[in-house]
């Protein structure tokens, strides 16, 4: 499976459900805290082209933005092949 990164803060529900859809798939992640420091913030939204909001989430380093993406990528069947690799 491809590595996962999710950028996050604690309390965001569309986090929480992006999470719950990776688990649910069994996909293994490192999730990153930006709540607390600007600096991590800062590199999120460069590393997402200027998107500023989370969850921001990469597959294999490929930006596919927030839950919403990652939820219609499930829905379209892309997901689990983008997991596989």
């Amino acid at each position: 499976m491809k590595p996962v990164e999710i950028y996050t803060t604690p309390t965001c529900p569309y986090c929480m459900a992006a999470k719950r859809l990776l688990d649910k798939k069994g996909a293994a992640y490192s999730e990153t805290d930006v709540s607390r420091d600007p600096a991590l913030r800062q590199a999120m939204t460069a590393r997402a082209g200027g998107a500023r909001t989370v969850p921001q989430i990469f597959i294999g380093g490929q930006h596919v933005g927030g839950s919403d993406d990652l939820h219609a990528l499930d829905h379209r069947g892309a997901l689990d092949p983008m997991l596989a690799g």
